[in-house]
């Protein structure tokens, strides 16, 4: 859904995006470029969740729309999207940003109209701070994805680490997670021995493979894209004569790596993914599979989709625990210390003071011989 260009209609009842019978957030994603794949399964996901309420008669007998914008995972079309989804589609909140850069670009503006900023596709510590109260993370932290992934490359007796790192916010802060977790006790034994990046929106990796294939490490965290994962994972192959074992974080994209990889006609072997969402073939979604498949019955479940179906059902109860008289601040109301937990198609979400994360669950995963991702035993 898209709406013209021109000033903000305000509403009859005052407050931006709702009306007697529709409540309208809007969305900044990539929707074109490499990572389109990414905005593509978010947008999807949302649209699963709100089709799902709105064939039930919506939230309190109002229809849930949603309004999504591309900015290409930049920064300057983000801020620029995220200005024209509050200021002239007068959306009640904003839902579902792809990526650590393009959300630092639209915060301020979330936060200067106190806009609930909800389910962006991130887990960066700077969506993460004490006082965002506008913020509703449903994710786990990028630095619980590397904490974990660090904990199994240890069980692993693996001691070499390297890291592919978008040069970004993004990357920078998977990084800084690398590098919490490889101090913690007892893992004197494992060292950092090379890090190197490559350039957001682009697949030039040969550089960083050169660079880490010096250091011979046995495994390899990258923070990065699922393009740029899929052609360094080909680049470090053909200079290394022992595989390293691969982990990528869940930004990465798990089906579209998949994917890729099968293009470029590379093993999945010894490649993880650390996901923050059950896995979508999960008994505990199935409500999640019947409203993706209602409103694209071609599309393959996924955890980028699962993620935006969480994030929009996230809103759903938020809308509901507000009841008839909707507001943004009612919306936001889950930081007291007796906020109960929120239970979405089996994910636990527990906000409460200075906590806007939701989930800090992680589940660790693996591409079979059938191309399909299955749990790995901690």
């Amino acid at each position: 859904m898209t709406h013209p260009e021109g000033p903000m209609i305000t509403p009859p009842t005052g407050m931006p995006g709702l009306t007697d019978d529709m409540i309208t957030f809007g969305q900044s994603a990539a929707l074109t470029g490499p990572s389109k794949a990414l905005g593509e399964g978010m947008r999807l996901g949302i649209r699963a969740a709100f089709a799902e309420a709105n064939a039930n008669g919506g939230v309190h007998e109002r229809r849930l729309e949603l309004t999504t914008r591309d900015d290409m995972y930049e920064s300057d079309q983000a801020f620029a999207k995220t200005r024209q989804l509050i200021g002239q589609d007068g959306v009640f909140g904003l839902i579902g940003a792809v990526g650590t850069p393009t959300s630092r670009a639209a915060l301020p503006l979330a936060k200067a109209g106190k806009v609930p900023f909800v389910g962006a596709f991130t887990g960066a510590q700077l969506l993460r701070e004490d006082d965002q109260d506008f913020i509703l993370n449903v994710r786990a932290s990028y630095h619980d994805e590397t904490e974990q992934m660090v904990a199994y490359l240890k069980s692993m007796g693996k001691t070499k680490v390297a890291v592919l790192y978008q040069n970004d916010s993004y990357g920078q802060d998977g990084l800084k997670g690398v590098e919490n977790a490889l101090k913690q006790p007892g893992r004197e034994d494992m060292t950092l021995v090379q890090s190197w990046y490559y350039g957001r929106n682009t697949t030039a990796v040969k550089a960083a493979a050169f660079r880490i294939n010096k250091a011979k490490p046995d495994a390899v965290i990258i923070i990065g894209g699922y393009a740029p994962t899929a052609k360094f994972i080909e680049q470090l192959r053909m200079r290394m004569m022992d595989d390293p074992t691969f982990m990528a974080v869940s930004f990465v994209g798990s089906n579209a790596l998949r994917d890729e990889l099968v293009r470029l006609e590379e093993t999945t072997s010894d490649v993880y993914v650390t996901q923050v969402v059950p896995l979508p073939s999960d008994e505990s979604v199935t409500k999640y599979r019947d409203a993706l498949s209602a409103v694209d019955p071609d599309a393959e479940p996924g955890f980028v989709s699962l993620e935006g179906y969480l994030a929009g059902r996230l809103a759903i109860e938020r809308l509901k625990a507000c009841g008839t008289n909707v507001t943004r601040e009612c919306f936001l109301n889950v930081f007291s210390e007796d906020t109960p937990p929120i239970d979405i198609a089996g994910l636990q979400l527990q906000y409460g003071p200075g906590d806007n994360q939701g989930s800090d669950e992680v589940f660790l995963t693996r591409i079979n011989d059938a191309g399909q991702f299955e749990l790995v035993a901690e």
